[in-house]
């Protein structure tokens, strides 16, 4: 199987954000971070018109659970629509929001609520000046116990590991640091700092040379547990539907290629409950009335909400493709969906169809890769 072409680590990190774009084949990509992946009603019907007004009229859910709208044609525009729905709550600081948490946790399973880690890790990377010079690769996460977040192998993170003890996650692994709940939060941002500190060029913690142990001597913290036996890649989220304790549902749906059209956004913003997105490419509408959530599955279902965990949307995802990437050999997208379209795919399991060598957008753990070639697909093995 052919290697994955390296980053260059010597150039700035060009991570695209809402204010620093990346212009594409198809116009400027717009990124906005959603911490936790909530996203209230109005924000999403904001982004929606958005989409429709000043792009191509789709929105994209990334593998870190933040939204990105591809063929801006006016970014200053787009990025003041962001700025008044609350999705841009600071210019400096924009791109370092990447936060990944449970998408259940309070709601369902899981030692503790992770939600208000969320909003503290958010803020306290907002008040520091000094973390706006992280990479906008750095990924944070926060994790109820169940592996799901840990499992995404961020940067710096916490995992529940009982409802009153809680591990300090670097480079995506346990380390034997433990701490109480409530010193969580300020443990983690002082590891990005020091992170921040001992980085030079390097964009990601997994990339120093023995960059955790750093971390952890700044922080005059001594590990002193039994090193935890983590989860591998999670490689699908909650799908379908889901009771909650307190006798609402959640419904989780995937989409194709996790694009939601501005469209099918317009109907999940009319249900009016709260969403989640996800680092799985889905969407989670929680605190449904069983009347409601039935409703929502007979109406969205046919528009485009995948509930059914058994579908084979759910285990193809692809670059972008022509006609949105130069690089890229054809449309990919096409193709993918023809064959999904047709029974015609050309392995079972998890599978990355890519315009390039570069197969961007691959998804964590075993995957069979689909490469566009001058002479057509080539099928690699899967591999991790």
């Amino acid at each position: 199987m052919s290697e994955f072409i390296s980053p260059d680590r010597s150039r700035p990190d060009a991570c695209p954000g809402a204010l620093q774009v990346h212009q594409a084949a198809d116009g400027a990509l717009s990124r906005a971070r959603i911490p936790g992946g909530a996203i209230t009603p109005a924000q999403l019907q904001a982004l929606a018109d958005a989409s429709r007004d000043l792009a191509g009229g789709e929105i994209e859910l990334t593998s870190r659970g933040n939204v990105q709208v591809r063929a801006v044609t006016d970014p200053a525009a787009f990025a003041d629509r962001l700025a008044a729905a609350g999705l841009l709550p600071s210019v400096t600081h924009e791109r370092v929001r990447n936060i990944v948490a449970t998408p259940l946790s309070g709601r369902f399973g899981g030692f503790v609520d992770v939600r208000g880690w969320v909003r503290e890790v958010d803020a306290g990377l907002c008040a520091d000046p000094d973390l706006a010079d992280l990479p906008g690769r750095v990924l944070f996460t926060l994790d109820d116990g169940r592996g799901d977040a840990t499992a995404l192998r961020g940067d710096i993170g916490l995992h529940a590991v009982t409802p009153s003890e809680v591990a300090l996650i670097l480079a995506g692994a346990d380390h034997g640091v433990r701490l109480s709940p409530d010193d969580g939060v300020a443990a983690l941002l002082d590891a990005a700092r020091a992170l921040r500190e001992i980085r030079g060029t390097q964009w990601r913690l997994h990339e120093i040379e023995d960059g955790p142990a750093i971390v952890l001597r700044r922080l005059g913290i001594t590990p002193a547990a039994t090193v935890l036996d983590l989860p591998g890649a999670v490689t699908t989220g909650p799908i379908g539907w889901i009771d909650q304790p307190d006798g609402t549902v959640t419904l989780a749906a995937g989409l194709r290629f996790g694009v939601l059209p501005a469209r099918l956004a317009d109907f999940l913003v009319a249900v009016d409950r709260p969403i989640t997105v996800t680092p799985w490419r889905s969407v989670l509408l929680h605190d449904l009335t069983e009347d409601m959530a039935e409703q929502v599955v007979r109406v969205l279902a046919p528009m485009g909400l995948i509930f059914d965990a058994n579908s084979p949307w759910l285990q193809v995802s692809a670059c972008a493709g022509q006609p949105g990437c130069a690089k890229s050999l054809t449309d990919v997208r096409a193709d993918a969906e023809h064959a999904v379209d047709t029974g015609t795919l050309p392995a079972e399991g998890r599978q990355h169809w890519a315009g390039c060598e570069r197969r961007c957008g691959r998804p964590r753990g075993t995957v069979t890769d689909v490469v566009a070639t001058d002479d057509g697909y080539r099928v690699d093995p899967p591999a991790p």
